[in-house]
């Protein structure tokens, strides 16, 4: 089983790689995460993902904000 670490590295790539994927950025991510209800600055945002550390709920309004349909965990 991973250790908690790797967990959050996960939970951050996942983030990290669909804004890749999608050209978002820090900034848009910001507007579009307030247009489903959630509010962020860009630099709390940044220093959130950086971290890994955030709820799962968060997870799930960045992965709806950024248009991700389907998640794959592997």
């Amino acid at each position: 089983m991973p250790e908690r670490t790797d967990w959050e590295s996960r939970a951050r790539g996942l983030i990290r790689g669909e804004m890749a994927r999608q050209g978002i950025t820090y900034a848009q991510l910001v507007e579009r995460l307030a247009a489903v209800g959630v509010k962020e600055d860009e630099r709390n945002l940044r220093n959130k993902v950086s971290r890994g550390k955030f709820t799962a709920a968060f997870m799930l309004a960045c992965l709806e904000a950024v248009g991700v349909r389907e998640v794959r965990l592997s």
